[in-house]
């Protein structure tokens, strides 16, 4: 399987279907305003101004419009040409002056002509379309100058490793702990890879998860990395780890009937015991 041509046709399929469903309106209307996910990480990115700031999987640019108002110099990048297409006309519309450029991840240095970054930024959903958690890594380290920061924040690899199930009877430990789930019950159970396989996860997809309209290409490839996975890869790759926080939302539905937004943050969390599931992370890394 051509992993990237799969992925890019389908995200190509999926970005004016975001581009009806991401807020823009929003973003728009208040020149202030912020993503929801830029805006979740707030206290942990702070101001971005006067700093080179790298999008990496940047798609249709809410995010990257997003740094730039934190005033970063950003430049976005995304193998998707549907999706900067959305992206650049979201800028052109905000009046704000971002670069976009049209490359898969591990292609980035190459396509970049050897530019550094302050700051190289990935958001929610991105990694798991990527093979090799130690080539994205390598790939983070090499974009960023002496003293810059990778941010990340993303999807836990427990959630990724999760499906909804109803259960078909009782666990035994239901008898001393009466608040586990029983059966009949839906809960989240641990059945796809948590650490990276050589093979991709294989979807066939008929809806995104932003807007009820058919994708025109709904097969996509994807993949989980364990978090010692990505952290290691960080550490080979020759940058620091600074800090680590593990969080029991996410900005989507991730597991269907189990989980309820919370209109303040604008995160969705179990409705039953959150605190069981690590849902994403936020993730940062220096290199000396």
């Amino acid at each position: 399987m051509d992993y990237l041509a799969v992925n890019r046709a389908n995200w190509d399929s999926r970005a004016p279907i975001h581009a009806r469903n991401y807020g823009i309106d929003r973003l728009l209307a208040d020149p202030s305003a912020l993503s929801d996910v830029v805006r979740f990480d707030l206290p942990r990115l702070g101001r971005l101004d006067g700093l080179d700031v790298l999008h990496l999987q940047c798609h249709i640019g809410t995010d990257t419009l997003s740094l730039h108002r934190l005033g970063g110099r950003v430049t976005g990048l995304d193998l998707s040409p549907a999706s900067l297409a959305e992206a650049r006309k979201l800028a052109g519309q905000a009046g704000a002056a971002i670069d976009y450029v049209e490359s898969d991840v591990y292609s980035a240095p190459e396509a970049l002509a050897g530019r550094s970054f302050d700051v190289v930024y990935t958001g929610i959903g991105a990694i798991g379309w990527l093979p090799s958690i130690r080539r994205w890594a390598e790939v983070a380290s090499a974009l960023l100058r002496p003293g810059g920061q990778l941010f990340i924040r993303e999807g836990h690899p427990v959630l990724w490793s999760s499906i909804v199930v109803r259960l078909g009877e009782d666990p035994e430990d239901r008898v001393q702990q009466p608040w586990v789930t029983g059966a009949g019950g839906l809960s989240a159970a641990l059945e796809l890879p948590y650490f990276e396989q050589a093979e991709p996860l294989v979807w066939h997809e008929e809806h995104t998860y932003a807007g009820d309209d058919l994708v025109s290409s709904p097969e996509a490839a994807e993949w989980n990395h364990g978090m010692a996975e990505i952290i290691t890869a960080l550490l080979e790759a020759g940058l620091q780890l600074t800090s680590l926080t593990e969080h029991d939302s996410v900005p989507w539905e991730a597991l269907p009937g189990l989980m309820t937004l919370d209109e303040e943050s604008g995160e969705y969390r179990l409705t039953d015991r959150p605190e069981r599931l690590p849902a994403s992370y936020t993730l940062t890394a220096t290199k000396p």
